[in-house]
């Protein structure tokens, strides 16, 4: 039945354009409805992973604050963010696998939610409680945690339609109009203040469906009293300057300028968005597309930790950047995180996480390291309550909204140049509306990250033979030139960093090959050391490991009853010797170690390996159970060993340890 929904929606969206954003500008790219775009491969598996892990059974795993007392529930218990973090990664879950008991334990706190709404239109917790050890009961009317339900409402309506949520948020942004001039979003907690453009996002939504006019007034009014990123990135320091801003507020307000630029479509916007991605990567950049931000922004040197919670949110800003804009550095950006950053940060069975990871981690133990905030020393531990539980309630959006983040609608919702765009490839099936409605389902079937091609399969459904729309595929920066063939004949050989358009009028069979091929490729990092990349890849030294349980006896409310500790059991300190630019693919040569497994994910099932030359460096040791301060990569003058050896690298998303930017030996 889900699925019959679905198609009804998508028929309805494609009429009328019922349901899609709409804002004064419009976007080049239009979301799909939840569940409209399915996953397959080894997408699914983590998906699955998720629904048997943690993201499935937190409510037992974590009934500290998710059981019946959670004030999203009508409870005295946690009444802020941890509850609607975790539904805003179940509920895209839940409908994206159509998973009926996932979808009924959402049910309770969408439903506590539409009808917490009061007379004045406030909804959700409104009572105080007093402090209570591991819970946060106090600041029940902030306006952060609602922002966060919000995203849920907009999700649980793309769903299912229920137009109970269309009233909702027309009555609560009516009381937002009303009461942010005398408490404005920072009024109880500074984080709504720096998460506006999520509360903005939303007004923006719901202007697209109802057209009232004065969610562009609350739009102002929120921008106003919203953190001012477009400045910070366009005229100050915020980004080269270290403990500048919180590592998640950056990346939740990231999005904000372009969010904004929806309702006025200024160039500076646009503007900020972009040199402010360039600058984060320039002073604060690492390996994995994430920033130093632990949990303050803290520079690139590659110890320093990485937020769980800085991923997914990011994750999401990315993705929201590039269906309001269209620039495909967006694009690249976010496959560089998902397929690098995000599967490493979890553990196989999506049953614990870290609550920061380094690009350059040889140890994962309880330690007090040179982050901006420690917790126990637990911060690079896996576990599912180590470093602060934030992460453990927030993780799991990243997966799911990746995934509803592959296919777009192109074009004008109802007329005959309505497409459909692939911005980022994994194994999936879309089922939407093209042309004048017309249903069509695509199959995409790959390896890719890890292998050159994707290859999709249409089929146009009903009694219709044939349809014409417009087929939109990213060439990514990094590939050189791409081939495209349409039933075996090649069509098109776009160079990267655009947008390949296929115009023609399809029927049921019709199969469009995307090459990619990939090249060795680096970047070069802090203190000029090098990644290896391939693809949207980037390759870490595969180092061999010990894992040891620890029973947690001196903070388990804090920090969970048991974490695990990683410690390394095969050398790390190499530095990669230096090779001419024409020489890389023959001085990094690729292995496939055989067909890609449904979960590729970890040391032993990585698919692919790289052979390279390094000599180890004596003098780089461990300090504080972490690398050393990183060789600086001159042309002359590293203390390396005079023995050559041949190393190993594999994907760094299938690493636990890892080295993944290298001191450099014998040249820039």
């Amino acid at each position: 039945m889900p699925r019959l929904h679905s198609l009804l929606l998508l028929l309805l969206v494609s009429l009328t354009g019922f349901g899609q954003q709409k804002p004064v500008n419009r976007n080049p790219y239009r979301e799909l409805p939840l569940g409209a775009i399915r996953p397959k491969g080894w997408l699914r598996e983590m998906l699955v992973r998720q629904r048997d892990g943690a993201t499935g059974q937190l409510d037992s795993l974590y009934p500290l604050v998710m059981n019946q007392r959670n004030g999203w529930l009508g409870g005295d218990g946690d009444q802020w963010e941890r509850g609607p973090y975790w539904i805003d990664g179940l509920l895209p879950l839940a409908y994206i696998l159509d998973d009926k008991t996932l979808i009924a334990k959402t049910k309770p706190w969408v439903e506590w939610t539409l009808n917490s709404q009061q007379p004045d239109g406030y909804f959700g917790p409104s009572k105080d409680y007093s402090p209570e050890p591991g819970i946060q009961r106090d600041n029940s009317r902030d306006w952060w945690p609602k922002m966060v339900m919000l995203k849920v409402l907009k999700q649980y309506y793309s769903a299912t339609g229920d137009k109970r949520v269309i009233n909702l948020m027309t009555r609560y942004f009516r009381y937002q109009l009303a009461e942010l001039p005398k408490k404005p979003l920072d009024h109880w907690t500074f984080w709504g203040r720096y998460r506006g453009g999520d509360n903005l996002q939303v007004v923006y939504w719901l202007y697209g469906i109802t057209g009232d006019k004065f969610l562009l007034t609350l739009g102002d009014l929120i921008h106003k009293q919203t953190f001012d990123y477009t400045n910070a990135f366009l005229n100050t320091d915020l980004l080269s300057r270290k403990g500048s801003i919180h590592c998640v507020n950056l990346a939740q307000g990231f999005k904000e300028p372009l969010v904004y630029y929806q309702q006025h479509p200024d160039e500076k916007y646009r503007k900020a968005s972009k040199k402010g991605l360039a600058d984060l990567r320039t002073y604060n950049g690492m390996a994995h597309g994430l920033f130093g931000g632990d949990e303050a922004l803290h520079g690139s040197d590659p110890t320093q930790g990485s937020e769980f919670c800085s991923a997914v949110e990011m994750l999401f800003s990315l993705e929201s950047m590039l269906e309001i804009s269209g620039d495909l550095a967006y694009a690249d950006q976010l496959e560089r995180i998902a397929f690098n950053a995000l599967p490493t940060q979890a553990t196989d069975d999506y049953m614990g996480r870290q609550y920061f990871q380094q690009a350059n981690q040889v140890m994962a133990t309880r330690h007090m390291r040179n982050f901006r905030d420690n917790h126990g020393g637990t911060d690079v531990c896996f576990g599912l309550l180590t470093g602060y539980a934030c992460c453990t309630s927030n993780m799991h959006q990243g997966w799911p909204k990746f995934t509803q983040n592959l296919w777009y609608s192109t074009g004008t919702a109802g007329q005959t140049n309505n497409g459909i765009a692939a911005l980022i490839y994994s194994p999936s099936e879309v089922r939407t509306t093209v042309g004048k409605g017309v249903p069509v389902t695509i199959s995409e079937e790959t390896n890719y990250p890890f292998e050159e091609t994707v290859r999709f399969t249409v089929t146009v459904e009903n009694s219709t033979k044939d349809v014409a729309f417009p087929f939109q595929l990213r060439i990514p920066a990094w590939c050189k030139k791409a081939a495209i063939r349409v039933n075996g004949k090649t069509v098109q050989e776009p160079t990267g960093n655009q947008i390949a358009t296929i115009n023609r009028t399809w029927k049921s069979g019709d199969v469009v090959e995307l090459q990619l091929p990939m090249h060795i490729s680096r970047n070069r990092w802090y203190e000029n050391s090098m990644s290896v990349e391939r693809g949207p890849l980037v390759y870490a030294l595969k180092i061999g490991e010990t894992a040891k349980q620890i029973t947690n006896k001196k903070d388990p409310i804090d920090y969970g009853d048991t974490y695990t500790e990683l410690r390394p059991t095969t050398p790390w300190n190499y530095g990669l010797l230096n090779v001419a630019n024409d020489k890389l693919d023959s001085a990094f040569p690729v292995s496939n170690t055989g067909p890609v497994a449904i979960y590729p994910w970890n040391p032993e099932k990585a698919p692919l390996t790289i052979k390279a030359r390094a000599r180890r460096i004596p003098t780089w040791q461990l300090y504080n159970d972490m690398t050393g301060p990183m060789p600086y990569s001159a042309i002359y003058g590293i203390d390396a060993d005079e023995a050559i050896e041949e190393i190993t690298l594999i994907p760094y998303g299938c690493t636990n340890l890892r080295i993944a930017q290298f001191p450099v030996i014998g040249g820039q």
